[in-house]
């Protein structure tokens, strides 16, 4: 008898079904219908990307800040006072009934001032987490996180990193800083000076909200002594001056200038009695996302050498905002006092915090400022967020948590030259991570 040839077009595509079989019985096969969320890991992502073990709920809180300076409508010498309202959206490890969806819509906006700038258009997208779901007894207090974001920005803009934060046994709360979102931005000076006011407020909220007795679902559940503060441009502007960076006499005087005559900064500045009391133990450790100011005067050597807590500092080599050399590398070099790092993503501009762009920012017609909020020209953004989820959780990790990370930050300087621990083969590049101690 004579043998069949089967055509290896045949013998191609009974393998692809069979191995369409395997997958669907074996393990989930990623359909064109189902959808690639914020903060999802990518095939090269490293390895401390990856969620943790905790199913995450989220929340957003209303808190009120009495009787704040109204630097807005300074006029002639006197500064009105006013409540200061802030939102905060908490993420937090929780239990997910089964049957539940882990799946939550967040509500935000393309535009920025409104009709002063751009028209806000709503849109939404898809997250990680469950809405209001029973946070999760600990079997002792969640580390806190704090994350504040740029001018303009909002809550929501770090979803990808709140989410996978909270999977790994914290609490993440996440500011809106008043006059200074995408959808209530106003004049600079109300950012310069209530940046660093809003993240200790927030401090003591979340330590307020986690005592027993609150009322809170945080209560019992919080522990703010051991607390992670995380800024993005003017968010990190915010943390570094929470943290010990004295603005200079430089910044007071240029505040003054812009403000018709304030005087309200002296009181965040280096030497100041009001800024050396301020100064909070609660928080101890600090990521510093592209921070602002250094290009402008914001801190002198003084100012940095007030730097003592762990900082990891992340920044484009191509910074056009913060600037790199003389920015973002100055205000590293200048911590002389503190344990810091600085990831470096070469080429990159200044975008390296946000989210992916969600798929509203993707329609033709729009501001091409749309896009760039959230995306980098060289550099996929969903990269990004993989690398920052992997080394924010070393960093918080070793910090906050006391695990064993080392090895997961102190690395050769060049990826390019050497394989970095957590990284798959070849996935390494385009990366550089300093590492320098106190003096």
């Amino acid at each position: 008898m004579r043998s069949k040839i089967i055509p290896l077009s045949l013998i191609t595509a009974v393998t692809v079904l069979l191995g369409l079989a395997w997958n669907f019985s074996e393990r989930p096969l990623l359909l064109a219908a189902d959808e690639f969320l914020v903060g999802d890991l990518l095939p090269d992502a490293p390895l401390l990307a990856a969620r943790g073990e905790l199913g995450v709920g989220v929340r957003t809180i209303d808190l009120v800040h009495k009787d704040q300076a109204d630097i807005l409508n300074y006029k002639d010498g006197e500064t009105p006072r006013y409540d200061r309202p802030l939102k905060v959206e908490v993420w937090y490890p929780a239990e997910i009934p089964s049957g539940k969806e882990e799946i939550e819509i967040y509500r935000e906006v393309l535009g920025n001032r409104g009709d002063t700038l751009r028209p806000l258009i709503p849109f939404e997208f898809k997250g990680r987490s469950l809405r209001d779901a029973t946070i999760l007894s600990p079997e002792k207090p969640y580390p806190l996180v704090i994350l504040s974001h740029g001018y303009t920005g909002s809550r929501l803009l770090f979803t990808y990193l709140a989410e996978n934060l909270a999977s790994k046994g914290y609490v993440v709360a996440s500011i809106d800083h008043t006059e200074s979102t995408f959808r209530d931005a106003n004049r600079f000076t109300s950012t310069l000076l209530n940046r660093s006011l809003d993240q200790l407020f927030v401090l003591d909220e979340m330590d307020r909200l986690s005592r027993t007795g609150s009322g809170s679902f945080l209560a019992g559940r919080v522990d703010a002594s051991n607390t992670g503060l995380v800024g993005y441009s003017m968010g990190g502007y915010g943390a570094l001056n929470t943290t010990g960076a004295g603005f200079s006499p430089k910044a007071v005087a240029w505040f003054k200038s812009i403000s018709g005559g304030s005087d309200a900064l002296a009181d965040r500045a280096t030497g100041s009695e009001v800024y050396r009391q301020s100064q909070d133990e609660r928080i101890r450790a600090v990521v510093a996302f592209a921070p602002w100011g250094m290009t402008v005067g914001v801190w002198d050597s003084v100012g940095l050498q007030g730097l003592t807590r762990p900082t990891l500092f992340v920044a484009g080599s191509e910074d056009d905002i913060s600037g790199y050399e003389n920015g973002i590398k100055a205000i590293y070099d200048g911590a002389v006092n503190a344990d810091r790092y600085l990831l470096t993503y070469m080429n990159a501009r200044h975008n390296v915090a946000p989210n992916a762009p969600p798929q509203a920012a993707l329609q033709n017609g729009l501001h091409l400022d749309e896009y760039l909020r959230y995306a980098d020209s060289v550099w996929d953004q969903r990269r990004i967020n993989n690398i920052n989820q992997h080394f924010v959780t070393a960093f918080l990790g070793l910090h906050l948590q006391g695990q064993d990370n080392e090895k997961y930050l102190d690395v050769p300087i060049s990826a390019n030259e050497n394989p970095w621990e957590g990284f798959k083969p070849r996935t390494a590049v385009g990366l550089e991570l300093r590492h320098d101690r106190p003096e």
